[in-house]
């Protein structure tokens, strides 16, 4: 192929890319913003997602579509059950301090990838996809699947933008993260937003290793690209703008896609790299974080 159907394919590959990495990191900037913690076990829901589709897919082996339609439902459910425990059991025991939970999530995370591993085993599985036929472009095919991921991507993205912005839970949720001392004078109860928001983070990641999973394996120790991709896209963005992390999240994606196809997959790795170093020398808050 010459130079235009390769530069068509890379951004495609970046497209579905940022849209996968905008779910991830959604759920990591929210939790962040309105709970002011970091969860570092983050990637291991996203795992748990996958691995989790793959278990509820193999329920079905006859019927894979509906197999991953059940996943798709399922699996979302089942980790938010499991971020709703650790929540109750260790984060809100802390009093959500910001240093001992860092400490507490880095165990979460070992904790999790130990009983994964146990549980599951160290082999990496295939989930077959529920939709398969190819678009035809004049010069290759491109997986139809891909563009099904995008579509719910931005379907999820948008719902989580209505449920933010338009809705009585929203509201209590953006007032939280302003001020937790005036919501709480003002009777909200500031330790359910806390648990729905760890709810809904672990939620967002685990729906897009489901997502994921056809497209590449469900394997234990596949959480840690998506988590560090995910630190990327929350530190360019701005810590807590949600709006800002969905751009930067597009931003890495894409050009993640491009230097990917044209150059190496560790070039493109590099490269964000230095781009949060720069954004934290000169614009520490994120480029897109708002005016205190």
């Amino acid at each position: 192929m010459s130079f235009g159907p390769h530069l068509l394919l890379a951004l495609l590959e970046g497209v579905l890319a940022g849209f996968v990495l905008a779910l991830t990191a959604l759920g990591l900037s929210l939790v962040f913003g309105v709970m002011r913690i970091v969860n570092v076990a983050h990637g291991e829901f996203f795992m748990l997602g996958a691995v989790l589709a793959w278990a509820f897919s193999d329920l079905l082996p006859d019927a894979p579509a509906w197999g991953f339609f059940l996943a798709l439902a399922a699996s979302p459910l089942a980790v938010g059950a499991i971020a709703f425990v650790a929540d109750r059991l260790v984060l809100r025991r802390l009093a959500y301090d910001p240093e001992a939970t860092i400490v507490a999530t880095i165990g979460l995370l070992f904790i999790i990838e130990q009983a994964t591993l146990t549980l599951y085993g160290p082999d990496a599985r295939p989930v077959e996809p529920p939709i398969e036929f190819r678009v035809l472009f004049p010069w290759f095919g491109y997986s139809g699947y891909k563009f099904v991921v995008m579509a719910a991507s931005a379907a999820l993205l948008l719902a989580c933008w209505f449920a933010l912005m338009r809705t009585r839970i929203g509201l209590v949720m953006r007032a939280t993260q302003l001020d937790r001392e005036t919501a709480q004078a003002f009777a909200i109860p500031v330790a359910r937003v806390y648990s729905l928001t760890f709810v809904l983070g672990a939620m967002l990641a685990a729906a897009a290793g489901v997502l994921v999973v056809p497209m590449q394996q469900a394997y234990y120790l596949m959480g840690m690209d998506p988590l560090l991709l995910s630190f990327i896209a929350v530190i360019i963005g701005g810590l807590g703008s949600l709006r800002g992390t969905v751009l930067a999240a597009f931003v890495i994606g894409i050009s993640d896609g491009v230097v990917s196809v044209f150059f190496s997959p560790t070039l493109s790795k590099i490269i964000a790299t230095l781009l949060v170093a720069l954004v934290l020398v000169f614009k520490p808050a994120g480029l897109f974080a708002g005016r205190s």
